[in-house]
């Protein structure tokens, strides 16, 4: 059940439909490795897309592939959380089924900064997950110039926290034909935090709610880059257009 109420307030905090003008990319699976020369994601499948082609695609039966390499880091540490820097590549590929191409779709780079963040106490919490977000830039399949943002999340590390590779539990990429400021803002539809909770053991979910923290508000936070606090239940602070 409490699984169940998680799912829904994470489906609650970001919109549920794209902008139009825009396709929605997800992908399970692969694995998320790096150092300070950037982290690389690698044997990342496309398992949904909205927007493009037949919208066939599954974990079952994927259309594609998903991969990235960001900058180098720029300040803090792979296993404490820190930033890297923009550039580097991101390529979201089709494999001729469920109504898409055989190649590439979208072909750029990251466009700013990309956040590594660590959701629980290094050496502490059990069980200890990171998220990637940030926004991307380049050429979409039809040839223009297009952009959007990506948010990945990975499965649990354990205690130690990264250590040079992780398993990817699921992410999210949105593009837009017309870039928004509120691009991250249209990640509801993949919803990065649904594929990770439905497919993880149960004693995995206490990462969800380490020291008494809302998940809710953790995720809202890292989306939208304000302070977890703005968002607690019964603030008086604005929060972000779209949340409610």
């Amino acid at each position: 059940m409490k699984r169940i109420v998680w799912m829904a307030l994470l489906a609650l905090a970001l919109p549920l439909s794209a902008f139009a003008g825009s396709v929605d990319f997800s992908n399970t699976g692969g694995t998320l490795s790096g150092s300070s020369a950037g982290l690389t994601l690698t044997g990342s499948n496309l398992t949904g897309v909205t927007g493009l082609g037949t919208g066939m695609c599954s974990t079952a039966i994927p259309c594609g592939t998903v991969a990235f390499t960001t900058g180098t880091l720029a300040s803090g540490d792979t296993t404490n959380g820190g930033v890297f820097n923009a550039g580097g590549s991101f390529t979201i590929s089709g494999n001729g089924t469920a109504g898409l191409p055989a190649g590439a779709i979208f072909t750029g780079s990251f466009s700013g900064p990309v956040t590594w963040t660590p959701l629980g106490t290094i050496g502490v919490d059990g069980t200890i997950f990171y998220t990637l977000t940030g926004r991307i830039s380049g050429t979409y399949i039809n040839g223009t110039t297009v952009s959007g943002a990506t948010v990945q999340i990975t499965f649990n590390t354990g205690t130690g926290g990264f250590q040079g590779s992780v398993a990817l539990g699921s992410g999210d990429t949105v593009i837009s034909t017309v870039p928004e400021p509120g691009t991250l803002g249209l990640l509801g539809t993949g919803l990065v935090g649904l594929a990770v909770l439905g497919s993880m053991p149960r004693r995995s979910l206490g990462m969800m709610a380490h020291d008494g923290e809302n998940p809710l508000t953790t995720f809202q936070a890292l989306l939208f880059g304000i302070e977890s606090s703005e968002l607690e239940v019964g603030s008086s602070k604005r929060v972000p257009m779209g949340i409610v």
